[in-house]
């Protein structure tokens, strides 16, 4: 089988400078990756990469066996591409529910899609708050309704970008225990987060960055057995 997302020889930047690649790297249907590298190493410039928003991208960026580069954003998203961003970015003058079923997309005819419902099996806070308006929900409920938000569009990839920042640590356990659970049921996805005890239990590959190249990738079993480079690249 091909892989879910294949980025080639991809390299990007804002104006004149360089802050990305050239970069390679894949993810297959099922796969957990973690993207890891200091603060300013080009994780979030990945990303945008992907959805075609940084500064100016070259290279190849493949989804489904089509290359998207060249794109607009809304239709890398719609291609199968759900996007938890750095800072939520909810919408606060929404409910709950408003900001949930605002997303909603069934493109693919899935045989169990996320739907409302779904979504609140799976976050009861987003039930129990459903008319909230967004501005008034904790930091914790509003990552949840981030991450449900991005399921209501029934992605094939999930992308999170620091998804657990900021949290009190029951927030962050309870969205630690999500994405194993979203893992489990085969949906691939790719996350940049610090906290990497926690990312070590659930990915299958590590890819660190370092000045916008990949300086290493393999397992988290791998990793362990270079503190060194953990040392180097993460500041752990």
């Amino acid at each position: 089988m091909e892989p879910l997302l294949t980025l080639k020889n991809v390299s990007a930047g804002y104006g004149s400078g360089q802050v990305l690649g050239p970069l390679d790297f894949s993810i297959n249907h099922g796969d957990f990756i973690s993207l890891l590298g200091r603060n300013g190493m080009g994780k979030t410039t990945t990303v945008r990469s992907i959805f075609g928003v940084a500064g100016w991208v070259n290279g190849s960026v493949v989804l489904h066996g089509r290359e998207t580069r060249g794109s607009p954003p809304h239709r890398v998203a719609r291609a199968g591409i759900g996007l938890v961003a750095e800072g939520r970015h909810i919408f606060p003058n929404l409910t709950v529910t408003e900001n949930l079923v605002g997303f909603a997309a069934e493109r693919r005819a899935r045989s169990d899609p996320w739907t409302l419902d779904r979504v609140r099996a799976l976050f009861p806070a987003l039930a129990d708050r459903a008319g909230a308006m967004g501005a008034t929900l904790s930091g914790g409920e509003q990552q949840m309704l981030a991450i449900g938000r991005a399921l209501m569009t029934n992605p094939d990839l999930l992308i999170l970008d620091e998804a657990t920042e900021g949290l009190a640590p029951h927030a962050r356990v309870l969205i630690w225990q999500t994405l194993k659970n979203l893992k489990a049921q085969g949906l691939a996805i790719l996350a940049i987060d610090k906290h990497l005890a926690a990312l070590g239990e659930l990915s299958d590959r590590h890819v660190v960055l370092n000045k916008g190249r990949i300086v290493w990738q393999g397992t988290p079993a791998d990793l362990s057995g270079h503190p060194d480079l953990v040392a180097e690249h993460l500041g752990i």
